[in-house]
């Protein structure tokens, strides 16, 4: 039996901002414990810095945030997830920097969340390849606008925009993270988080590979699950706020 090398994450927080780059960033893995999460009752609130409008060779850009802003919008509801929202930062080119933590610290003031939950800002994913750059810069931005959210003298323009301090965020959860140390067992919600995956067609298909939803997100959760003593798990490497 393989050893049991991730901690249960602590779950007991009611309220979630999940901060990601681009539509698709939450579901190749993230999405199916959010599934989990939602049907326990807890709110999970999706904030993406950009519509993904360059993530569909042959598309053009106008028609790809269209479409793309759609399948998101479709994928989150298969996991329970109401509210999406679009900071409508340029695709391909974010920039970490003020105003990209401006943003998120504003939407953790107005959304005051328990966790935010991101996916790997590292310069690597786990299985070696290197991270996109919007990625990194959305990642490092979420972590610190966590804290900047929770200090009224960093932004004090969002007090003039109504928007008071919440210093209530408690841990950024870090998915696909290479330095994972917690998991959660999601069961049978990898198959929501299959037909979450599954409403980014589109995008999936102008990847040009033969990508198959099921097999793809299904394998990682078992390796995952392998860690952590059961059949499906996603993984989290939690840094304290």
């Amino acid at each position: 039996m393989t050893e049991q090398t991730l901690q249960p994450l602590d779950e007991s927080w009611q309220t979630a901002l999940a901060v990601v780059a681009h539509p698709d960033d939450l579901e190749y893995g993230t999405a199916s414990a959010v599934s989990k999460w939602t049907s326990e009752g807890k709110r999970v609130v999706y904030l993406l810095a950009t519509r993904g409008e360059a993530g569909i060779d042959g598309m053009a850009p106008d028609e790809t945030v269209r479409v793309r802003s759609q399948e998101e919008i479709d994928s989150a509801k298969v996991v329970g997830v109401d509210t999406v929202e679009f900071l409508d930062h340029p695709d391909g080119v974010v920039e970490y920097g003020l105003p990209l933590r401006r943003d998120i610290a504003r939407a953790i003031r107005v959304h005051k969340p328990d966790v935010v939950i991101t996916i790997n800002f590292g310069m690597r994913f786990p299985q070696g390849p290197a991270n996109q750059a919007d990625h990194r810069a959305v990642g490092l931005a979420a972590l610190d606008a966590s804290r900047d959210a929770g200090n009224r003298w960093i932004f004090p323009e969002l007090l003039e925009e109504g928007h008071e301090p919440w210093g209530g965020v408690k841990a950024l959860l870090v998915n696909a993270s290479p330095n994972a140390t917690h998991a959660v067992d999601v069961g049978d919600h990898i198959y929501k988080g299959v037909e979450s995956l599954e409403k980014h067609r589109a995008y999936i298909d102008g990847l040009g590979t033969d990508v198959d939803p099921e097999m793809f997100l299904t394998m990682i959760a078992n390796a995952v699950g392998a860690q952590f003593g059961c059949d499906y798990a996603v993984s989290f490497e939690v840094i304290g706020i």
